[in-house]
């Protein structure tokens, strides 16, 4: 089966360390095209050798060469250049938050299935095995009955003039940046989707946006989930389960890469504790599952469904954090 023919819309960092360099390691896929706003596109198509590079992003979805596209732009601009690539016919990966509204992503979703693409948020972090591995856990009923999931996603923001980040316009704020990542991690260890949010933030007094943002998730069953996320803290990428007979605890959750690809897996019933490691080549993983979705004819592994529940998620923790109430999702 032939590889999947790849464009990237932006040079964009995480595109240049994470994206393209994953694709050249996957073995069902190749990088053909690389876009920007302008000609600074060619010296970073040269140093990644990139065959084709295009001063605009129209050229690259104009390219009937390439099958698929990665989109690592700024939130606000996610949902234009989604719908530009599905009427194309481009496959399409877009970096997550993939929206900054419910809505938003509804039509998203709506466009690629009218058009016949696939579409993927890129919550890369759900591809990594040591996840599966904490599901089978809870399935077997080793750490008993649920009652309560503790997330927390962060690390210092150094610069405070920070383009994106900073700026509410364009989806800045910690709970869209990695706030969106413990949100999806509850929702998907319990197969499940909050009834009520509350949450507090911790406002940036110049720009508006939530530097830290703290919050509390009334999920089904009387399951009970707490995260936190920040711009203002030590890096932190890390969950726990904790049940009626036993816990499980892994601290390298969402940025594995980080620790040579290596997940950890603790869980401790009474004073029995067991660590297991788990690799995975985590954005290797998600090129891969992407393009067998394409060559296959399948379904993303990240629904459509899920991404359209996470934003409702997000917008009603956004909500709570402006009205200062408890909020029902419905």
């Amino acid at each position: 089966m032939k590889n999947i023919r790849w464009g990237v819309l932006s040079t964009a960092n995480i595109a240049q360390q994470q994206l393209i360099p994953a694709i050249s390691r996957a073995s069902n896929a190749e990088l053909v095209a690389i876009s920007s706003r302008g000609s600074q596109v060619h010296p970073v198509a040269s140093k990644l050798g990139i065959t084709k590079a295009y001063e605009s992003y129209e050229e690259l979805l104009n390219d009937s060469e390439i099958e698929a596209v990665y989109i690592p732009l700024p939130n606000h601009l996610h949902k234009e250049w989604v719908l530009k690539a599905a009427k194309q016919g481009k496959h399409i990966l877009c970096e997550k938050p993939v929206a900054l509204t419910a809505r938003e992503a509804e039509e998203m979703v709506e466009v690629c299935r009218e058009n016949n693409v696939k579409f993927m948020e890129a919550f890369m972090y759900q591809l990594h095995p040591q996840h599966k591995r904490v599901k089978e856990i809870i399935s077997s009923g080793e750490i008993g009955d649920i009652q309560l999931i503790k997330s927390s996603h962060s690390f210092y923001l150094q610069s405070r003039v920070d383009k994106f980040r900073m700026d509410k316009a364009m989806g800045g704020g910690a709970l869209y940046d990695v706030g969106c990542y413990s949100i999806h991690v509850i929702r998907y260890l319990l197969d499940s989707e909050p009834v009520s949010v509350q949450c507090f933030a911790e406002l940036d007094p110049d720009t508006g946006v939530d530097m830290s943002t703290f919050g509390y998730l009334k999920m089904d069953r009387n399951v009970r989930a707490i995260f936190d996320c920040s711009f203002d803290m030590t890096g932190r990428n890390e969950y726990e389960v904790i049940g009626t007979k036993g816990t499980i605890k892994v601290p390298f959750a969402f940025r594995p890469d980080n620790n040579g690809g290596i997940g950890k897996v603790i869980t401790q019933v009474a004073n029995m504790v067991r660590e297991e490691s788990v690799y995975g080549d985590l954005y290797r993983l998600e090129v891969e599952h992407f393009s067998d979705v394409i060559q296959t004819n399948g379904d993303p592994e990240i629904t459509g469904i899920s991404t359209i529940n996470n934003m409702r998620v997000i917008e009603a923790c956004y909500q709570s954090i402006q009205t200062g109430e408890i909020v029902v999702i419905k």
